[in-house]
């Protein structure tokens, strides 16, 4: 990711990195935000929402892709840490996962409606979570130890990154 330090090579930096976005933020209340953003910034988009500002960069859509994937791992392993010891939590290659599962880029509306479901739920069950178990963790493959608290803080700085990222992209067509 450009501008993030990579999470496979400088797994604490990218940590750092994504919990500095958030910063004195509640977590919770960035997560409940993104939802919104990424439909203005759709809409805003209108027909340049699936161009590329460059060849090697992802479109609107195809960050959208991305934060709507990333909601499909995090349910994952929010649920593993909470209810298992110390489970494996697998990594993934953010690029794959939006080449092969995204190709053609898809209708917005449709990756919209499944990340609001899915991000309903997690805020939910964020909120149903005491907070004593909220330091239970998961051994990350490429990470090392997370805790419900830390991934549930990435994935808010996560959010803002990427919908930076969107916002860069949609500037750079309007640019260019």
């Amino acid at each position: 990711m450009p501008g993030s330090p990579d999470p496979v090579s400088e797994p604490r930096a990218y940590q750092e990195h994504l919990v500095s976005l958030v910063g004195a933020d509640d977590p919770a209340a960035v997560q409940a935000g993104t939802l919104d953003l990424l439909s203005a910034l759709i809409i805003e988009a209108g027909a340049d929402v699936r161009m590329r500002p460059e060849p090697a960069e992802w479109s609107v859509v195809e960050c959208v892709a991305h934060i709507l994937d990333a909601e499909v791992v995090a349910s994952g392993r929010y649920r593993w840490i909470l209810a298992h010891d110390e489970p494996e939590l697998p990594g993934y290659d953010q690029d794959l996962w939006v080449d092969r599962l995204h190709r053609p880029p898809e209708d917005p509306e449709p990756m919209l409606e499944l990340f609001a479901a899915l991000r309903r739920a997690n805020l939910d069950l964020w909120r149903r979570t005491p907070e004593e178990l909220r330091d239970r963790f998961g051994l990350h493959r490429e990470r090392g130890p997370e805790s419900y608290r830390l991934t549930f803080t990435l994935i808010a700085g996560h959010d803002r990154f990427h919908l930076a990222q969107a916002r860069r992209a949609l500037e750079a067509l309007r640019r260019g």
